[in-house]
Formats: structure tokens, sequence, C-alpha cells
């Protein structure tokens, strides 16, 4: 049976996913705004693959027969000075996801939970994944600089992303 920590810690991980869900939301509504839909693209697809994580996490609480808590969060940033500035916050908040997950990790590892530590592993393999996505993006954004054509070849390249659950 999980302790009431690590319920209390996996209600606000789930929590935190739909935050990351708005986060990415507001991402792609920078990147609309600008008219560069392949880029808004992108974080709207981001904020799709969030909702799905925060659906794994209720669906794990439901099953282990914990109680599923829904919580409010704080406004998302919505100011963004250009396409590099979002792909950078979005690094930053993809790192802060990382953090929690191993501190839910740390704790599930301590409690002995292991069903919750098989879980977890996902999760930790997604992180390597998203983290190594935005840096990327950002590596490839600043070595464009400039090049209008090659900004233009990357929208194009990110306006083909989609979302499939099986394929995460």
């Amino acid at each position: 049976m999980l302790s009431d920590k690590l319920i209390k810690e996996l209600n606000s991980q789930m929590n935190y996913e739909y935050y990351s869900a708005h986060a990415y939301l507001a991402m792609a509504a920078y990147c609309s705004a600008e008219n560069l839909d392949g880029f808004a693209n992108f974080f709207l697809v981001q904020a799709e693959e969030e909702r799905f994580h925060a659906m794994k996490f209720y669906n794990f609480l439901n099953d282990i027969g914990a109680r599923v808590t829904v919580e409010g969060f704080p406004p998302v940033n919505n100011d963004f000075n250009s396409v590099l500035d979002v792909f950078e916050k979005g690094l930053a908040h993809e790192k802060e996801v990382t953090s929690r997950i191993y501190n839910l990790s740390d704790i599930a590892l301590d409690e002995r939970e292991h069903a919750t530590m098989t879980f977890l592993k996902w999760f930790i393999e997604e992180q390597v994944e998203e983290e190594a996505l935005f840096d990327s993006l950002i590596q490839k954004l600043k070595r464009i600089d400039d090049d209008s054509n090659a900004f233009f070849m990357l929208e194009n390249e990110l306006a083909k992303r989609t979302f499939t659950p099986g394929g995460e």
C-alpha cells in the first residue's frame, strides 16, 4: 500500500502535467500570434503529450486504489521574446519535470514501492527524450540565426509533428 506522502506526490505530479500542458499551450499561442504555425504545432503536440502523461498518473492512482485529487495551478508564462526564448523556456520546464520525476522515484525507492518504481521508469526514459529534443531544437535555432530559409525549413518540419499515444 502506498504511503500518504507518495500518493500526495503522485497527485501533485499529475496536476503538474496538466500545468505543463497549459504552459505549452501558451507557447503555442505565442507562436501562432507570430504567424509561426509550424512552431505552434510543435507546442500543441507537446500540450497533448502532457495531458496524456497526466492521465497516466490518473489511471495509475486509480488502478492502485488511491484517491485522485485535482487541483488548480498558478498562471503560466505568456511572455516570450522570440522562438528561441520559447524553446529555452521549454527546456527549462522539462528540466523541472525531470527533477520532479526523480524526486518521486526517490520516494518510491525509499519506500520500496516497486510498482511505482516500475511505473516511473517510463517517465524517466521519456524525460531523457524530451530534454534531448528541446536541446536539439535550441541548437538548430542558434545555428540558423538569421537564415530565413533554414528557419522556414525547420518550421515546416515541426508542422508535420503529430501525437500518437502508442508511439510516445
